[in-house]
């Protein structure tokens, strides 16, 4: 679908609006995987809007390409407003432009078309992404926001009018939606003029500390969660990931605190998100450094020594997080490695053998004699399970209480989830992130699917490593959802249009869910799958396989595939599949009296 912002004639430029999941492309068009919404840019828009929430959408500039120019655009009216300007990568398979990265502008945004640093060829449009905050105080009624655009003597203006509910959009989400990454070596490469101003001590630093800091309360604000895992596949621990030790045996313990401390402390007494929209919390979840090699040396392993290592470190840990008040975060401890990658004899990041099940059973004892039963520092046993899922939460219920499940087994697995909530257990399940070249809607299907299920988040597996050249030579993004902000001056991420998409799909849910003392759960997700994609809950669940019935010690990837059923509704969704999903809940939302 292609379209000219033609609001009116004789002009040098001209002014439109889209909702959220059209996106534009640089040429007055928009997007392929959008296309099928079949929606044109307007001057006017209306969104109704729960308070305590975002609505959003997207202004573009058109300009024909012989009367390219300056412009100035501004945005103005009652309630607060963030401008950002949309990036146009450029995908390296395809060499389609895609919008992803929003970089913060503020209002009047003066620049020219086609914009100077974006360098693409014969540009005619630039569009930008509007979010129009609610504040949870706001009265109920209409606001008016004005974007105003001026090109030469020509000035036109679109108008968005937000209609303020009565309804309240939760604080709480319903649903985690979590955006895991490994380590902190990315970021002096992805921040190259940071690093290189603090020069060799830029490692460690207080700008470094800050720049952790900045990534958790970019998807905080998103309502999401940041995971970093410390340490690698062969137990090395990053010295900002854990205390500083000292001693063996029984003379093992925590000498220093300093580095641990500055970086988690701001994140687990909630100061760090400071500021913010959603106000000051604590990160609700966090991976400990504790691997087979720390705080015990594995040497010792299944001798007396290794347990009064582990014992005396874990033990201190408790007490420091006790004195610090640090009680409203989940303290994870995970296993992350592989027997193939030859540093330890187990598997504990999917395991696929059942003999190596004793090892979780005595992490699990040495945790318990470590933590004292009555502490209020909540420490979780976490695994993420896939070939051995199923017997896994047979024989292992008494060991794990924190489930991380491969997405697609986990279909033909549903049915432990209400088993494992009644015991008190967290399930989530992981897989990636939808390319930028998916409909927009994509990003919203791991939303909506936890919920249906009935289980507790879900992990994006990698979402920081935005590729070495993400503005020109672009692969897609499907390991990333914020990307660096080094390229524009700033000392921090910057989020992208599919991180917007899924936090509005994250705040609707919440509001949804909330009407389940007037509407029955079941009815609020037979309602919102049907509109989503046509589907009843039921659907989400995939149908036992004859594979699941075998040894898993006898499955392939290739037979793993093969067993999870494709299914066209869930493939290719349709752009505007979660606008659906947000109308049902807004038709609720009218109800509620202001």
């Amino acid at each position: 679908m292609s379209f000219v912002v033609a609001l009116s004639s004789g002009l040098a430029a001209e002014i439109g609006l889209l909702p959220e999941y059209v996106r534009p492309d640089p040429f007055g068009g928009v997007v392929a995987a959008d296309a099928e919404a079949g929606v044109k840019p307007s001057a006017h828009q209306v969104l109704d809007a729960a308070r305590g929430g975002y609505v959003s959408c997207h202004v573009v500039v058109a300009i024909p390409r012989e009367q390219a120019g300056a412009y100035a655009l501004e945005v103005s009216g009652p309630l607060p407003v963030d401008l950002y300007r949309e990036w146009f990568h450029r995908l390296r398979a395809s060499q389609a432009y895609y919008p992803d990265a929003l970089i913060p502008v503020r209002s009047p945004y003066r620049s020219r078309l086609p914009e100077p640093d974006n360098v693409i060829p014969n540009q005619t449009a630039q569009s930008f992404w509007l979010d129009i905050w609610t504040p949870p105080d706001a009265g109920a009624g209409e606001r008016t926001i004005t974007v105003s655009l001026t090109a030469g003597k020509e000035v036109r203006r679109a108008t968005i009018t937000v209609r303020v509910l009565g309804a309240l959009t939760p604080a709480a989400d319903v649903v985690t939606m979590d955006h895991n990454s490994y380590g902190t070596s990315w970021l002096s490469a992805q921040y190259p003029s940071l690093a290189a101003r603090g020069g060799l001590r830029f490692h460690l630093s207080g700008e470094f500390f800050a720049l952790i800091h900045s990534y958790h309360r970019l998807f905080y604000e998103h309502r999401g969660v940041f995971h970093q895992l410390g340490y690698g596949h062969g137990g090395k621990v990053g010295p900002e990931f854990a205390p500083r030790l000292a001693g063996t045996g029984k003379t093992k313990r925590i000498a220093d605190w300093t580095l641990y401390d500055q970086h988690y402390g701001p994140l687990l007494d909630g100061s760090a998100m400071a500021g913010t929209r959603r106000g000051q919390a604590p990160i609700p979840f966090v991976y400990l450094p504790i691997n087979p090699e720390w705080p015990a040396s594995y040497v010792w392993w299944d001798e007396p020594g290794y347990e009064r290592e582990f014992v005396n470190v874990v033990s201190q840990m408790e007490r420091h997080f006790r004195e610090k008040g640090w009680t409203r975060t989940k303290f994870e401890m995970f296993f992350n490695h592989k027997k193939r990658y030859k540093a330890f004899d187990w598997d504990g990041d999917e395991t696929r053998f059942p003999d190596d099940f004793p090892y979780f059973r005595e992490y699990a004892r040495l945790l318990k004699l470590a933590v004292p039963a009555d502490s209020p520092v909540q420490f979780v046993y976490r695994a993420d399970v896939s070939w051995q899922m199923e017997r896994q939460f047979r024989e292992l219920a008494s060991a794990i209480n924190f489930w991380v499940c491969g997405g697609g087994m986990f279909g033909w697995n549903a049915g432990y989830a209400a088993e494992l909530r009644r015991r008190g257990h967290i399930v989530w399940t992981y897989g990636g992130t939808p390319p930028v070249e998916s409909s927009a809607s994509s990003i919203t299907l791991e939303v909506l699917r936890p919920w249906i299920l009935g289980i507790d988040g879900f992990v994006r597996w990698q979402t920081v490593q935005s590729g070495p050249d993400p503005w020109f030579h672009f692969d897609g993004g499907g390991e990333t959802m914020v990307y660096p902000g080094d390229r524009f001056g700033l000392d921090g991420p910057l989020a992208s249009i599919r991180l917007k998409l899924e936090r509005n799909a994250l705040q609707d849910l919440a509001l949804l869910d909330s009407f389940g003392t007037r509407r029955s759960p079941e009815t609020l997700r037979a309602e919102a799958a049907r509109r989503y994609n046509g589907t009843l809950p039921r659907d989400w669940r995939a149908p036992r396989p004859a594979l699941a019935e075998t040894d898993p010690l006898e499955w392939s990837n290739a037979s793993i595939e093969e067993a999870i059923p494709r299914d066209a509704r869930f493939e290719k969704l349709a752009p505007g599949a979660w606008q659906r999903v947000r109308d049902y809940a807004l038709e609720l939302a009218r109800e509620v009296q202001p």
